[in-house]
């Protein structure tokens, strides 16, 4: 068995004290430390994995309908920690209160949908061979989950729930900037799922370690992240023959044509793209208008997006808040900078300090711009204009990312009719696209590989094994 961890970097999210076996993490809004935190050692790892591989052959061995019965618990104690939690990502990821409520119910939502459909998902399948065939959906063993800080709960959730009905059991890595949550979500499943503790959770630094994910005990790997971390994963986890998720970054198009509901389709564009401080890999980024409708809906959007409330995130009608990291403030006012230099139109903000950026549109947006061509993660929205049909598919189309686009439209017919022409893993029509339990969430291209959620979502860790017998 491989137990060795040298651990190796795959990103710079690390926050260290003078002592290097310690971090701490930062409240946003007011830009002081909130509590230092010790890494866990190599043997804790060691010793940490092998207790979720012991969790593991006795979790499994219950059926479906046992486990969805702890998963009916969890949300449970989930909600009666409704309030600490949400305060939680508020302090230390500067999310408005009132979204990280949201986020909150929409896990227990996912309990629900999960409760109520597994048993079906999973059941023995008979199928029509000669001699009689079946299909089976078998837990592979322990699973890692690398998971993001944007939506500190939801994320772990999304992935840890379909994991864990499936049988297997879960380790997760979290962000290091919102430690707090990542033991708060720890003490929430394993007090629900009493004795057995299929849920762990480890304190490594961001040098997330190849020889983790190599490890025998770990039998897949499900990350949300960065583009750069999915490709650094996802050549371990593929030299491995591990099964793989790989939830990666975004630059979805708002395609608003000439025929749109001008008033309803400008408050969608805004929800998608300033939700939670716009710091999300599904928020609408690049907003491509018909020439025809361009000045009125300009006009409209930009009084919009005047009006949101800035403000302290723990206030409940605060709409805007901070971003997560001063990084993303400076690499949004570079982006900014360098479009405006090539030509580039601020119709609204565009100003910034510290941790704060204020809700931005800038117009005349070209796709050799960084505001077209990169990611942008914070509440920046970049538009264009077309003339043609085709020119919007091609603009849309015009990025290295899959994840999702929406479309607006009263001519439903020609919508759909548009569908296969987006390279997207996602089409949302008159609608901003969002993750549901009840729908498969996944790009393509550089966005990524695999589906979460929905019927995809709990089998992405099975072995599907086929019986005969004769």
């Amino acid at each position: 068995m491989n137990t060795t961890l040298d651990f190796v970097i795959l990103n710079n999210e690390q926050r260290t004290t003078n002592n290097e076996n310690m971090f701490y993490s930062t409240n946003p809004f007011t830009g002081k430390r909130i509590l230092e935190f010790t890494y866990h050692s190599t043997q804790e790892v060691k010793d940490k994995l092998i207790s979720a591989n012991e969790a593991y052959f006795e979790w499994s061995q219950g059926s479906v309908a046992n486990r969805v019965k702890y998963i009916e618990k969890l949300k449970e104690v989930l909600l009666k920690n409704k309030e600490k939690a949400a305060l939680l990502i508020t302090t230390e990821m500067g999310k408005p209160i009132s979204d990280s409520y949201a986020e909150i119910d929409k896990c227990a939502d996912l309990c629900d949908y999960y409760a109520a459909n597994a048993v079906e998902f999973l059941e023995e399948r008979v199928l029509k061979t000669a001699p009689e065939g079946i299909k089976i959906y078998e837990p592979l063993g322990v699973i890692l989950g690398i998971m993001p800080w944007n939506f500190p709960f939801w994320q772990v959730f999304r992935f840890a729930i379909p994991t864990l009905i499936a049988g297997n059991t879960v380790v997760i890595k979290h962000a290091l900037n919102v430690p707090e949550c990542a033991l708060l979500l720890e003490e929430i499943f394993n007090t629900a799922i009493q004795d057995i503790e299929p849920y762990v959770n480890l304190f490594i630094t961001n040098k997330n370690t190849e020889n983790l994910i190599a490890n025998d005990i770990i039998k897949g790997v499900s990350l949300t992240g960065s583009t750069k971390a999915g490709k650094a994963v996802g050549a371990v986890a593929g030299g491995e023959l591990k099964p793989m998720i790989l939830e990666l970054g975004g630059s979805n198009a708002l395609v608003v044509f000439k025929d749109a509901d001008v008033e309803k389709t400008v408050d969608i564009c805004v929800q998608s793209r300033f939700l939670n401080n716009g710091q999300s890999c599904i928020a609408g980024k690049r907003l491509l208008i018909a020439e025809e409708i361009k000045a009125e809906f300009m006009q409209l959007l930009v009084e919009k997006v005047r009006t949101l409330k800035i403000g302290n995130p723990t206030e409940e009608t605060t709409q805007i808040s901070v971003l997560a990291k001063r990084e993303f403030v400076l690499n949004l006012e570079q982006q900014v900078s360098q479009s405006i230099q090539m030509g580039a139109l601020v119709l609204l903000g565009g100003n910034s300090h510290d941790y704060h950026f204020e809700p931005t549109i800038i117009s005349n947006v070209t796709p050799d711009m960084p505001l077209f061509s990169q990611e942008t993660f914070g509440p920046v929205l970049a538009v264009t204009s077309f003339k043609t049909v085709d020119e919007a598919v091609a603009l849309a189309n015009h990025t290295a990312y899959g994840l999702g686009v929406s479309l607006f439209s009263k001519d439903v017919t020609q919508m759909r009719s548009l569908i296969p022409k987006f390279q997207d893993g996602a089409v949302f029509v008159n609608s901003l696209v969002k993750s549901m339990p009840e729908l498969p969430f996944g790009g393509s291209k550089a966005s990524g590989l695999g589906r979460e959620l929905s019927q995809e979502g709990i089998k992405a860790f099975v072995n599907v094994k086929t019986v005969v017998i004769s």
